[in-house]
């Protein structure tokens, strides 16, 4: 066999191994659709948690540091944003797809809030103190 017929016949080898892989797994996966786990209550926590000291934080500043104005005005849909998306993705009716999104938009939410908190002193701002 000439090399490159060798590695045409490889790269077909490898393709048929991978989607037959892929198929098994597709077929492994629980009927109905089956909830991923939810988002942990002491996550939720945390992360609620983060946000109204983020949002606090900036609207405090705001007050007195006229670039911090507009961050407060935006940080205020944050805390809301967690609870719609929150029951967004415990609803029972929501589809698997939309739940899993939910929950990751969850998420994405509290680490904006934790790392808009941590840009704070850039505005001119102090950052909220730590909970322990």
């Amino acid at each position: 066999m000439r090399p490159a017929a060798a590695l045409v016949a490889g790269a077909l080898a490898l393709g048929i191994g991978l989607a037959a892989g892929a198929c098994k797994k597709r077929q492994e996966e629980p009927a109905g659709g089956a909830r991923p786990a939810a988002i942990s209550e002491a996550e939720l926590r945390r992360g609620r948690d983060a946000c109204t000291a983020y949002v606090a934080a900036v609207c405090a500043c705001a007050k007195t540091v006229p670039a911090a104005e507009q961050p407060c005005a935006l940080a205020r849909a944050l805390p809301e944003s967690i609870e719609v998306a929150t029951e967004v993705a415990a609803h029972p009716e929501t589809e698997r797809l939309d739940s899993v999104q939910s929950a990751a938009a969850v998420r994405k939410t509290i680490a904006r809030c934790i790392e808009h908190t941590a840009h704070l002193p850039e505005l001119g701002c102090a950052a909220p103190p730590l909970k322990r």
